[in-house]
């Protein structure tokens, strides 16, 4: 270990240290699942991560050792899919058996290894089986020591404290936990942005906010389906879209952080084999049938640090070899589609479901190496991902028109992007009549009881900065991160007003109109909806709740007839959505609030004058929230309901936000739910009426 700055160190020495016990190969047993890592032993890695070789010397990394990440031993069954038949597709958040969370036996040794997290940085490519229980210990430089012990410890149904998730969860996931990991993953990710927009603004470095929240996550043990397994993925289900790779990763769907072919070893007829499970295309590749139902896809080696350029002819080995042999198993395998959005900043990955390998052969790249090519058709009945996504693209271009087409643009240029208006479900032309508007009218002004001023940054506001009046009110850091997310829910967010002088700010998030592809469609049973043609990250903004100000005691008999308001004096479902402190290694008292504070009562009806919000409906599992944001303007206060979305939505998907209950005057009539409507969401956890 070096010393001070000032301090030499001879390196050539040989120090007499005895290796520590703990670092000794430990290799799973028959029955045991494999470890499950982000990244192949040898690489290749993402920036920023170096190689590791616990079992072998670096000279040695060269030659063809079998990953960490794949089983020394064939699995407990075969794979169920069959290409001789049409499968039956049935959703994951459905699960026909789930698995029954069973404590296991308390070990009956007196002396068990147990870890103690050293001072280094956590390695992201090794993990070690827990020897007293055989769960997956979480990831990262550790160092062991043997304790004695008068019993063991019995842990709840072999609960992991700090992630929650227990043994049978990290092994098999479900809907809900699959989507709690992945909100607990952005949100921590956000975070991490955050802080580091803070940095770069000071420093000019900018770092890989995704890869040290995912390696956050694997290290607490946030994660699920860490059993290696082909076909489908419990609680993952086809059309799920992903922003980056490190998200499937955490939940089982593909290990490798950015090789393209992930595989397995099992029993073949003379000897192990790898399978492929999964793999990532990049792009269209050569699809010269245009379907997109049909990938042509490119094995991976031959490269060099340019990716573009092919140095060698590629092997028949590792995922390329993995292919082969799912050819000749006719064993199904699982594709994500890599896309490039004009309207995002970064690649979106999109899981498309199971696909049949119907042909291999190998031909000259541009390079003249040769490169194997590998035919994939999807197995039919599963729901469209991809192909809704080529659909879209051609709606964009106008060729063909979009399907029921009414209107281009209902909000007549009101938007900066055209929202359209869609019907092919019956012949209905349109919703009544409204006035679009962006804003909220108020009557009365809401006046703040004592003057109060926006900032006087010349520039763009800097978070840190405490000089800045708005900086200040949001506790000295951006509402927002710098593509526009917002960080955490709070009881209100105060962004730079109009009369600021800084205009490229970035804390007027809610002040710039809406920026997706936004349709108004017409739904089977709750008459007019809203969605998407684009991809929506979790946390962006959508939409501001415009309309017309009321005061609710003037208006409280009127309200039962319109189905056009929003009530911020509901009771909402509480929920979580925030980062959590201990993630990221913060104190517990610094976590937030979540559930807004209003002023004062607001209702904002839409029935005459609104915008696009006064389409979405009520959902009791939503994927939209709602937080109040204001900014001032001529020392007065305008409050608005802005609509941000709480995890990643596909394209075509429905928003949909929680209306709220109103609040408990008695039950009238005998029936509790008098004056409430009948909820038609369809969620496994509806609540039967909203309102």
């Amino acid at each position: 270990m070096e010393g001070n700055s000032g301090s030499y160190t001879d390196k050539t020495r040989v120090f007499d240290i005895k290796p520590l016990r703990s670092l000794r190969p430990v290799f799973p047993s028959g029955n045991q699942a494999p470890p499950f890592v982000c990244a192949p032993p040898f690489g290749p890695f993402p920036p920023g991560f170096s190689p590791f070789y616990p079992f072998s010397s670096s000279s040695q990394a060269n030659q063809h050792t079998p990953d960490l990440n794949q089983a020394q031993n064939p699995p407990q069954y075969q794979p169920q899919y069959t290409p001789q038949y049409q499968p039956q597709y049935t959703p994951q958040h459905q699960p026909q058996n789930p698995p029954q969370h069973q404590p296991q036996n308390p070990p009956q040794h007196q002396t068990q290894i147990v870890s103690e997290p050293s001072l280094v940085t956590p390695l992201r490519s090794f993990r070690s089986p827990d020897a007293s229980n055989g769960d997956m210990e979480p990831e990262g430089s550790t160092v062991k020591r043997k304790i004695t012990k008068k019993r063991p410890i019995v842990r709840p149904e072999n609960v992991n404290f700090e992630s929650g998730i227990t043994v049978a969860e990290r092994e098999n996931g479900n809907r809900k936990l699959v989507t709690s990991i992945l909100m607990r993953f952005d949100a921590l990710r956000r975070r991490f942005s955050q802080l580091e927009d803070a940095k770069e603004a000071v420093s000019g470095i900018i770092k890989r906010a995704d890869l040290k929240s995912g390696s956050t996550c694997m290290s607490r043990g946030v994660r699920t389906n860490t059993k290696k397994r082909p076909g489908i993925i419990p609680g993952v289900e086809i059309g799920d879209i992903f922003f980056f790779r490190f998200e499937m990763c955490l939940v089982g769907l593909h290990s490798p952080s950015m090789a393209g072919i992930d595989y397995l070893i099992v029993k073949g007829e003379a000897e192990e084999e790898p399978i492929a499970t999964s793999i990532v295309s990049s792009g269209y590749y050569d699809n010269d049938e245009g379907n997109p139902d049909v990938l042509v896809y490119t094995g991976q080696g031959g490269g060099n640090a340019d990716k573009d350029k092919q140095t060698s002819d590629q092997k028949l080995e590792r995922g390329n070899l993995a292919l082969e042999k799912s050819l000749r198993r006719n064993s199904a395998v699982r594709v994500i589609r890599g896309l490039k959005e004009a309207s995002q900043s970064a690649k979106i990955y999109i899981y498309d479901g199971l696909y049949e390998i119907k042909e291999s052969w190998v031909e000259k790249g541009k390079s003249g190496h040769n490169t194997f090519k590998y035919k994939l058709v999807r197995a039919p009945g599963q729901p469209p991902a991809f192909a809704t996504w080529t659909a879209i693209q051609k709606w964009k271009t106008g060729l063909p028109s979009r399907e029921g087409l009414i209107l281009t643009d209902l909000t007549s240029g009101v938007e900066s992007t055209a929202v359209s208006l869609v019907n092919d479900v019956d012949a209905e032309s349109g919703p009544a009549y409204f006035t679009y508007s962006t804003t909220v009218k108020y009557s009365d002004s809401f006046k703040l009881p004592q003057p109060s001023f926006g900032c006087g940054c010349s520039n763009s506001c800097k978070p840190g900065n405490l000089d800045c009046h708005c900086i200040r009110k949001n506790g000295g850091d951006f509402p927002y991160s710098g593509n526009g997310v917002l960080v955490s829910r709070k009881p209100m967010i105060y962004e730079c007003s109009p009369s600021c002088p800084c205009s490229a700010c970035k804390n007027k998030v809610t002040q710039m109109g809406v920026k997706v592809k936004l349709e108004v469609f017409k739904t089977e049973n709750r008459g007019w909806g809203l969605r998407s043609w684009d991809p929506i990250r979790a946390g962006s903004f959508i939409c501001i709740y415009a309309g017309e100000a009321k005061d609710k005691s003037k208006v409280q008999q009127t309200m039962a007839n319109d189905d056009h308001t929003f009530d911020t004096t509901r009771v909402y479902t509480p929920f979580k959505w925030n980062y959590e402190p201990g993630l990221a290694d913060e104190i517990a008292s610094e976590e937030m609030s979540e559930e807004p504070e209003i002023p004062l009562p607001l209702i904002i009806s839409a029935k005459n004058v609104g915008n696009v919000a006064r389409f979405m409906n009520h959902s009791c599992s939503p994927n939209v929230f709602w937080q109040p944001v204001t900014y001032e303007n001529n020392s007065q206060l305008f409050l608005h309901v802005a609509f941000f979305a709480i995890s990643h939505i596909p394209p075509m998907t429905e928003l949909t936000y929680d209306y709220g209950v109103s609040r408990p005057s008695g039950i009238e009539n005998g029936n509790p739910f008098y004056g409430k409507k009948k909820c038609l969401c369809g969620s496994e956890y509806c609540r039967g009426s909203f309102g």
